[in-house]
């Protein structure tokens, strides 16, 4: 009860509303995503108490999560990654005349699923705490490496692309001083270096910046305003048919929960896959593709459920789930919280307070999405090269607030050139994200590890969490080459 005051107070809730209204429309705008606007809210958050900035960083994001699927409805452009599955069934239902039917579901559905996977967390992530305590430096080790190694499977493009650019924020994060030593390392002179690359300004850049110039190259589509449609909302006549498929709802957030927790696989991952198993298991596959409801509920229950997922791994372990929670790792970090097994018994409020609010956030959600769509129709009649303006406004912005300084402007510069020709390049980036951030997880746990068993690195093998976690790695880089070899000499033979 005292947590339910406390996040409901107006210092908490009025930022926190007004971040879902954000997030709303960061996600429903083509050329803005969820996990920019989690990255242009944390400095905006830098100067409030950790409860109030991390209402308005879930707000943000499970909003703008639903969001993505307006646009991707409407238009067949996905308004974030974790809403692409959105465009096979819910634009052949405008396409039918039923696009506010459409959202109308995805938005019923993506609160029933984020509460489904919010309820997981709540349940699972104090348990995994306690077995966490277990962990020594050795397991993080191999923690990070695995985080690292899923992030580069699961992407899109081969998994060389993503081991390359989790390889490159690995090398990144490595600019600051040493460690364990305090040696200076890359940073060529520039005091500003010491501390290492702004996380937050990076990720502005890669994510926004890098969005700009892939607009600003395709000069046919700077003044192309986009197609407005309001469609009909009501709540009550979806109910029906979200009974009907009722374990379409049920299989798919609970899919989209166990693959959101998976380090590096996200909610556009669970999305995929939920859809996947929903065409697999339907009685009427056929149709999926076509307009189906079916298709619709399976991917928007799950990606909401996937974000919710995405924090067990970011609580528990201090590993980002994805980009979003990786920016949230970060943000915690500056509040000068440490996420791991220890927050659960060093700070116990915050974490209650974290479940209130993800709960709070989905039932608040209808309410921001039933204004998202309605307002959806006037937002698409600005012309892209104005949405790239705004962008343009909020990364300068963003980038600057956090430490007063021009010079994580530059830093946002440079990653977004860095971030615009790695997708010209088909290489993903997230994996180079969870590189920066987990690479000093991997190489202190490492350092350290070797310190107290005097340079053996065998007991990262000995250790049975380390050999199990070590095996999870071999078996996720490795594991689908080797099964292809023997599958085809057993066909020779």
């Amino acid at each position: 009860m005292d947590t339910l005051l406390v996040v409901l107070q107006p210092a908490v809730l009025i930022p926190w509303i007004l971040a879902m209204l954000f997030g709303i429309f960061a996600g429903a705008t083509p050329g803005l995503t969820a996990t920019m606007a989690t990255a242009l809210i944390v400095p905006i958050s830098y100067y409030m108490e950790p409860v109030a900035g991390l209402a308005m960083i879930i707000g943000a994001t499970f909003t703008a999560i639903f969001a993505g699927d307006i646009p991707a409805t409407y238009l067949r452009i996905p308004g974030t990654p974790a809403s692409s599955a959105a465009i096979l069934d819910g634009f052949e239902m405008n396409r039918q005349g039923k696009g506010g039917f459409a959202l109308t579901l995805d938005l019923l559905c993506s609160s029933i699923g984020g509460m489904i996977g919010v309820a997981v967390l709540i349940m699972v992530a104090p348990l995994l705490a306690r077995f966490a305590l277990r962990f020594s430096s050795a397991e993080y080790f191999w923690l990070g490496l695995f985080g690292l190694s899923m992030s580069a499977v699961v992407s899109r493009g081969n998994t060389f692309r993503g081991i390359v650019s989790a390889a490159l924020g690995m090398l990144i994060s490595t600019v600051g001083m040493d460690v364990t030593t305090g040696h200076r390392r890359f940073t060529f002179g520039q005091l500003e270096l010491l501390d290492g690359v702004g996380f937050i300004p990076a990720m502005i850049g890669l994510f926004g910046l890098s969005e700009v110039l892939k607009l600003a190259s395709d000069q046919s589509i700077l003044n192309q305003p986009s197609v407005q449609e309001s469609g009909k909302i009501s709540l009550i006549g979806a109910l029906p048919t979200i009974w009907k498929h009722k374990i379409t709802v049920l299989r798919s957030a609970i899919i989209g929960t166990l693959t959101g927790s998976l380090p590096g696989a996200g909610a556009d991952i669970a999305a995929w896959v939920s859809y996947g198993v929903a065409k697999k298991t339907s009685r009427h596959p056929e149709r999926f593709g076509t307009g189906s409801a079916e298709g619709v509920i399976a991917p928007t229950s799950a990606n909401n459920a996937g974000l919710a997922g995405a924090w067990i791994p970011a609580l528990v372990f201090g590993i980002p789930g994805d980009a979003v929670t990786a920016i949230v790792v970060g943000a915690m970090l500056m509040y000068g919280l440490r996420p791991g097994p220890l927050i659960f018994e060093e700070t116990p409020e915050i974490v209650n307070g974290i479940f209130t609010i993800a709960v709070i956030t989905q039932v608040l959600l209808i309410f921001a999405g039933i204004l998202g769509i309605r307002a959806f129709g006037r937002i698409l009649r600005l012309p892209r090269n104005a949405v790239m303006v705004i962008v343009l406004l909020f990364s300068a912005v963003g980038s600057f607030a956090l430490e007063n300084s021009f010079f994580d402007i530059y830093v946002m510069i440079a990653f977004g050139i860095v971030g615009f020709y790695m997708e010209k390049k088909d290489i993903p980036l997230p994996p180079l994200i969870l590189g920066l951030i987990l690479g000093p997880m991997v190489e202190r746990n490492l350092r350290v590890g070797l310190v107290r068993t005097h340079g053996d690195f065998l007991p990262f093998f000995t250790r049975p969490i380390s050999a199990v976690l070590a095996a999870a790695l071999f078996v996720t880089l490795f594991g689908g080459p080797i099964w292809s070899f023997i599958k085809a000499r057993l066909k020779r033979s």
